[in-house]
């Protein structure tokens, strides 16, 4: 489905239970994800929830319409959820989706009952980590100059994106799928426009450390021991900074633990939204 918010056209889907709480999901990678992965991991779940995804402006199968600021991010989230009729919310953030999952609670918490991060970062403060985690792969493809264009926004084209992005694809699963990988490179959508204004103009300036105290909703916070690109002592550094906070690992993905272990992380998000933020059944 379609709806114009804030002057562009959102594309957006509803699954499961239509009476039911509703879950927004806001996927990652500006101008190169869209809300199929999380349609895959997440879907189980709309046995007992409604679930809203959506892909962000000028990603996936929505217009590219400037601007492309994480403020703009944030008010198409809370048009849409005017749009729909909703109350307060859950929302489950990935990757750069976890940027504006946080910022949008940190300006709309009010409207928020839980949070869920996956694989994202509170700041810019460890890309170094990633460039070196990606450089010591030896990966055909993956030089210093390409990370640096790549990470800085300055990506020429389609279809140099997508040439990037299938250097540095294998990275991101502990196992890694060749044909799954083909598969879905052939079926992204780039917008590499969008891609640059995001790494060159947003990111630089994105840090909310000093500002996470301020979140009081229940929160879980949940990472790949092995993520290349968010690594681990970025969740860390969230559930330092959020009281009502907890973290878990999942030692056997990377960047995708809602869909590298699927069921365990289906069954951990269940017990979060009804169980609390502070059980230490969710610790590890």
């Amino acid at each position: 489905m379609y709806a114009t918010i804030n002057g562009c056209k959102l594309y957006y889907e509803i699954h499961g239970k239509e009476n039911g709480e509703p879950i927004f999901f806001i996927h990652g990678g500006p101008g190169m994800g869209d809300c199929r992965g999380d349609i895959k991991a997440f879907s189980p779940l709309g046995d007992h929830y409604k679930l809203i995804f959506l892909d962000m402006r000028g990603s996936g199968r929505s217009e590219d319409v400037p601007p492309y600021t994480h403020q703009q991010w944030i008010q198409d989230i809370e048009e849409l959820r005017n749009y729909l009729g909703l109350g307060k919310i859950k929302i489950v953030g990935g990757s750069y989706g976890g940027f504006l999952t946080l910022e949008y609670v940190l300006q709309y918490q009010e409207n928020v009952t839980h949070v869920i991060l996956r694989d994202t970062a509170p700041s810019s403060n460890y890309n170094d980590l990633s460039m070196e985690k990606a450089l010591n792969s030896n990966l055909p493809g993956i030089n210093e100059e390409m990370l640096e264009r790549l990470f800085h926004g300055q990506v020429k084209s389609n279809e140099e994106f997508k040439e990037m992005f299938a250097a540095i694809q294998p990275l991101y699963t502990v196992v890694i799928d060749e044909e799954a990988n083909r598969k879905r490179l052939e079926n992204m959508y780039f917008h590499y426009a969008t891609h640059n204004y995001a790494f060159s103009e947003n990111k630089p300036k994105y840090n909310l450390i000093e500002k996470l105290h301020k979140i009081k909703v229940p929160v879980l916070v949940t990472v790949g021991r092995h993520d290349w690109v968010t690594p681990v002592i970025c969740s860390e550094d969230i559930a330092h900074q959020i009281e009502s906070s907890s973290l878990v690992i999942f030692e056997n993905s990377g960047h995708s633990p809602h869909l590298e272990e699927n069921q365990e992380y289906l069954e951990l998000v269940r017990g979060f939204v009804g169980a609390g933020p502070l059980s230490q059944s969710f610790r590890k």
